[in-house]
């Protein structure tokens, strides 16, 4: 079948629900999406002033107390408020429009990020964390409690900020839906999540450490808690990372967008087989999407550029987050003797990216 170039809109429209073309980035949506952000925007703000208040009186205390365990603490709250600086700048930058550079734009901007955040949750929290506790078990040094009162204070004090913190972001993700598909969709608001109850979990290890040094005069507790922090963070920095990584690489969108996708294409009564459908997350809200199909016999090019405009259509109806679709009209594989372009054309809708399966580790 002869191929014909599909009608799509510019860089910088889209299609509208009556066939017509409006610019890309206006709308009901895109306000929902400017609103989104904005309220991300404040929940990260209210994690940094948090985490960089605290991280002031931790390493004060700390320091005091000579306590490896809320030293440890202090090396989180750090790391936790250079990663909010990073999710700042992934709010900002990964909005900015489509240019010739990058014409898919620049929403993964938003997983780069969240991967700095991950590598700077393992150095500057596990790592440290891990020190502390190797410094405080081969330590010579004589013991002292002076500041452990006002260490625990300060440790109380975090622990009311840090849950203040986590209450404002869990908020906002039942706002936004909740769950893997809904508010925790956003890598910045998912990493503000992680830090924040990683935060109130490690505090309470570091009070329950200090506390039992304290009661026992044995400071294996507190190495303990350092320990416990410290495995705490890899694996949260572990789980932030590979998700990045994921993204980064191109993941393909979920397997029920997929498979609305899929079955409206099966239902055109011009498409005669959908030989093969891709998909790849570009960004928090965009959704590339390439699908060869064949269409039926006695279609001529004007035929086949309006089917093109009103399947697109359809697709950014049924998954709105699809704003770059492509169609390939290529012919039907045939079950013998296949060529060459068959053969790829089977692998690719095997491939997680067809399936929307997620791949790696």
């Amino acid at each position: 079948m002869k191929r014909t170039p599909a009608d799509t809109p510019t860089d910088t429209e889209t299609a509208d629900d009556r066939g017509g073309r409006v610019p890309r980035g206006t709308g009901l949506h895109e306000e929902a999406k400017a609103r989104t952000d904005r309220r991300t925007r404040v929940t990260v703000l209210v994690a940094l002033g948090a985490n960089l208040l605290i991280a002031v009186a931790k390493t004060i205390g700390g320091l005091l107390a000579a306590s490896p365990a809320l030293l440890s603490e202090a090396a989180h709250s750090v790391a936790d408020g250079m990663n909010e600086v990073f999710l700042l700048a992934a709010l900002r930058r990964s909005r900015r429009p489509a240019d010739r550079r990058h014409p898919f734009g620049y929403g993964k901007e938003r997983f780069f990020w969240s991967l700095l955040a991950a590598v700077g949750i393992f150095v500057m929290g596990g790592c440290f964390s891990f020190y502390q506790a190797v410094h405080a078990l081969t330590t010579g040094a004589e013991e002292s409690y002076d500041g452990y009162v006002a260490g625990l204070a300060v440790l109380g004090v975090a622990l009311l900020t840090e849950g203040a913190s986590l209450l404002r972001a869990l908020h906002q993700v039942r706002v936004q839906g909740g769950g893997a598909g809904g508010g925790l969709r956003d890598p910045a608001l998912r990493t503000v999540v992680a830090e924040d109850g990683t935060a109130v979990l490690g505090v309470t290890l570091a009070i329950a450490g200090m506390a039992l040094h304290l009661v026992t005069g044995q400071v294996i507790w507190e190495a303990s808690a350092s320990f416990a922090i410290g495995a705490l963070l890899v694996y949260v920095a572990y789980w932030l990372g590979r998700d990045a990584r994921e993204q980064l690489i191109g993941v393909a969108a979920g397997p029920e967008p997929s498979r609305r996708i899929r079955a409206l294409l099966a239902a055109q009564p011009e498409i005669d087989s959908v030989e093969a459908l891709l998909t790849m997350r570009l960004g928090l809200d965009s959704t590339l999407v390439a699908a060869r199909v064949d269409l039926v016999p006695g279609l001529d090019s004007e035929d086949v550029e309006q089917v093109a405009v009103r399947i697109k259509r359809s697709i950014t109806h049924v998954v709105p987050e699809a704003d770059q679709i492509f169609l390939d009209v290529t012919e039907k594989a045939e079950r013998g003797g296949r060529g060459v372009q068959a053969e790829k054309a089977e692998k690719a809708e095997k491939s997680p990216a067809a399936t929307g399966e997620r791949g790696g580790t």
